[in-house]
């Protein structure tokens, strides 16, 4: 009697961890599509997770600024696609235009330098030279008026408080945003015994009013090109909500948060904190000066790890 009860209590407990297991979602669909849209895999986004490092485990930490290059083959999924009704997929551009018109805030840069200025008030709702949000002409630059709704990306209703997408002008505009330069800060931090790289903030640059006749330009030029910059764990979420289009796999999802904590783009350094507030373009004047300044950059960051363990 107990061995048929034993029996049957194993049968019934089968059954139940039948039922409580998860049944996996086929490839194909009822009408034979492959189910490798975004809107299949948009209920597995991955979770926007941040480390806390103590303050008094960070014992070296370092300033970097990079150049994000769409033309580079590496940050192509970054850039594409360029038109702004792809139902499944959105740019970089397009998602942090989207992330401003659900009121994430944006800052200017500090006067004088390329550096985010966050302890002023967000510059959302007015005009900074190069940014695509509506507001007042800028006197003594025709290039810089954006007052005119036809050539406002983003609109601001300032009885409504509320901004809005303008289709017309965006696919002439993201064309020529090739570029975004990134503050990172580089630290060591002795409870986890490894060097992190955490990406700071991130600012597009707008290409089309760079004009470079020699390397003496580039600063000028590179300044004159920042958008605005966004705080980058403020722009994490909806990256995290976004994948990046397929590359040559098309069931090889990876969101644009991924695409950034595993450093699937390349980049190259233009400067670093120091303190004659200089970057590489101020002190090297030709572009062999520039790329050896680079290299070394590099090179420190990278031996700075192994150096430590050095006996």
């Amino acid at each position: 009697m107990i061995k048929k009860l034993s029996i049957i209590a194993c049968f019934v407990l089968g059954i139940t961890t039948a039922q409580a297991q998860h049944i996996p979602t086929q490839f194909l669909d009822e009408y034979g599509s492959a189910r490798i849209t975004t809107e299949e895999f948009s209920n597995a986004h991955d979770t926007v997770v941040i480390i806390n490092h103590r303050i008094d485990d960070v014992i070296w930490a370092r300033y970097v600024y990079r150049i994000i290059d769409m033309r580079f083959k590496q940050n192509f999924q970054l850039y594409f696609p360029v038109l702004s009704d792809d139902p499944d997929y959105r740019n970089l551009f397009k998602v942090i235009t989207d992330a401003v018109i659900d009121g994430m805030p944006i800052f200017e840069k500090q006067t004088g330098t390329i550096k985010p200025d966050f302890k002023q008030e967000p510059a959302a709702k007015k005009v900074i030279p190069g940014m695509f949000l509506q507001g007042n002409p800028l006197d003594g630059d025709p290039d810089l008026d954006i007052s005119t709704s036809n050539d406002m990306v983003v609109h601001y209703d300032s009885i409504e408080d509320k901004f809005s997408f303008n289709f017309y002008p965006y696919e002439s505009l993201v064309r020529n945003q090739v570029k975004y330069l990134t503050q990172e800060v580089v630290f060591f931090d002795k409870h986890t015994s490894r060097l992190h790289t955490k990406i700071i903030a991130i600012a597009p640059l707008y290409s089309e009013r760079i004009t470079i006749t020699d390397s003496t330009q580039v600063m000028g030029a590179l300044n004159e090109s920042i958008m605005f910059w966004v705080p980058f764990d403020l722009l994490r979420p909806y990256l995290a909500m976004q994948y990046a289009i397929p590359n040559r796999n098309e069931t090889k999802r990876v969101t644009y948060d991924e695409f950034f904590q595993k450093r699937l783009y390349t980049s190259y350094i233009v400067g670093e904190g120091n303190m004659y507030n200089r970057w590489i373009p101020d002190y090297a004047k030709t572009y062999e000066d520039i790329k050896k300044e680079q290299d070394r950059i590099a090179t420190e960051l990278l031996n700075f790890e192994q150096d430590l363990w050095e006996y």
